[in-house]
């Protein structure tokens, strides 16, 4: 689940649009995944070999960047 979070806010943080509530967003959806329980990624990339969408672990990267930055600009 949480290389498809990744992907989703890494896509929307691309766009200049998306930019705008980029850090409520990072914020809200890293809650909402711990509220749910999903956990971590535990950077071995298995998430990233068995993805049916091929998605990238970079990905996961780019939350974690977003989620930092939105953490402590509050």
């Amino acid at each position: 689940a949480m290389l498809c979070v990744a992907a989703k806010v890494s896509h929307l943080a691309k766009l200049p649009q998306g930019r705008i509530e980029a850090k409520a967003r990072a914020r809200n959806m890293v809650a909402r995944m711990d509220e749910l329980g999903f956990g971590g990624c535990t950077n071995t990339g298995a998430c990233e070999a068995e993805c049916p969408k091929s998605i990238s672990i970079s990905h996961i990267a780019r939350l974690n960047r977003e989620y930092l930055v939105a953490k402590f600009s509050e």
